[in-house]
């Protein structure tokens, strides 16, 4: 599909007030995208496990305006966890001047918005990703009452394509388990424009693979991902980095057919250094991995070698570790996190989550 087939052709039908709800989970990238081209397309293709457990419930109550004219702008109230937010409006304005003309018709019409999330904001769980997802399927579903004929895979490819205007990562948070994002020469329908659902046999035990986040750190980020995407263009290895992820997405398509345990934990592990490397390396640089993070993934290295156990870990752009293993080690892996790294957590927090399905309408 091509951006021009999701601006409406058909004939309008005006939506009465009403409300509608989504839950929409985050998500973690296996492959991780970093760098983006205008109109947040990704400089390089990612693939993540949709989250179950951590997710953002959004509420949209609509109502038409009584009177439209050409000078009409957005209007809306934004309301997080019960409070209205200010501070959190421009992010929402942003997003609705760039998909509205996609959505032509969200100036006829006044919003609350109300959001709340399952984990921290803003620490590195990829909450702008379950957050614009969420409202994204929120606005599909305004739009399906303007156009009633609209089809479920439609539905779910022009959410994933909004979402993505509002946070890349977003586009990987409509469906599930694992999410492609980013035009690859050997994943088919892969796009740019939107998620899609990877293509091929995945073994049985990446289909409930668990999700362990240890909260290092809950306090906001030092440095955005938006801005720290910026930060690609001119870094002296930017273009390598962008071919090492497209190398890494087509050595991961055969490791997820075999559940080849081993090779999973080489590129997952080897994909989440070169994130923060690319950081570290950026002018200005930053880091954002705390000492304690550093403390986990000793840990969990000494802990694999010694028993054999297959854990891994990954990270977003941020401190937390999300320690990645198979359901089958469940019990032994939550005694580990328990006896020896949740010392390294902030007030001895972690979330247990794992693999899901996807954003569901409430």
């Amino acid at each position: 599909m091509t951006q021009q087939d999701f601006i409406p052709f058909q004939e309008e039908k005006k939506a009465t007030s009403g409300e509608v709800t989504w839950q929409s989970p985050s998500n973690i990238a296996l492959v991780k995208y970093w760098g983006k081209l205008e109109n947040q397309i990704p400089a390089n293709p990612s693939i993540s496990f949709t989250l179950d457990h951590c997710r953002s419930t959004t509420t949209l109550k609509f109502s038409p305006k009584k009177e439209i004219s050409t000078k009409d702008s957005f209007d809306f109230k934004f309301f997080f966890e019960g409070k209205e937010k200010e501070d959190f409006k421009p992010k929402i304005l942003k997003f609705f001047e760039r998909i509205e003309t996609y959505c032509p018709y969200l100036k006829e019409y006044q919003f609350e918005i109300y959001s709340e999330n399952s984990f921290p904001h803003s620490s590195g769980i990829a909450s702008s990703a379950s957050g614009m997802s969420a409202l994204a399927l929120c606005v599909m579903s305004l739009e399906r009452e303007i156009f009633p004929d609209i089809e479920e895979a439609y539905f779910n490819k022009k959410a994933s394509f909004l979402a993505r205007l509002g946070s890349g990562s977003a586009s990987r948070s409509i469906e599930g388990p694992l999410v492609v994002w980013g035009e690859h020469e050997n994943i088919k329908n892969s796009t740019d424009l939107y998620g899609e659902k990877f293509p091929y046999q995945v073994h049985e035990i990446f289909k409930n693979y668990q999700d362990s986040i240890l909260l290092v750190d809950k306090g906001e980020k030092q440095v955005s991902s938006t801005v720290g995407h910026d930060l690609m263009h001119g870094h002296p290895f930017a273009e390598v980095r962008f071919k090492q992820a497209e190398d890494n997405l087509s050595k991961l398509i055969p490791v997820l057919e075999s559940g080849d345990l081993s090779e999973f934990i080489k590129i997952v592990e080897s994909e989440a250094l070169s994130l923060h490397a690319m950081m570290m390396s950026s002018q200005p640089y930053f880091i954002l991995m705390k000492p304690n993070t550093l403390e986990i993934i000793n840990k969990i290295w000494s802990y694999r070698e010694k028993t054999g156990i297959p854990v891994c870990f990954t990270l977003d752009a941020g401190a937390n570790v999300h320690v990645l293993y198979p359901d089958n080690h469940r019990t032994e892996i939550l005694e580990f996190i328990k006896n020896e790294l949740v010392v390294y957590c902030q007030n001895g927090h972690y979330i247990c989550d794992q693999v899901g399905d996807g954003a569901k309408k409430l």
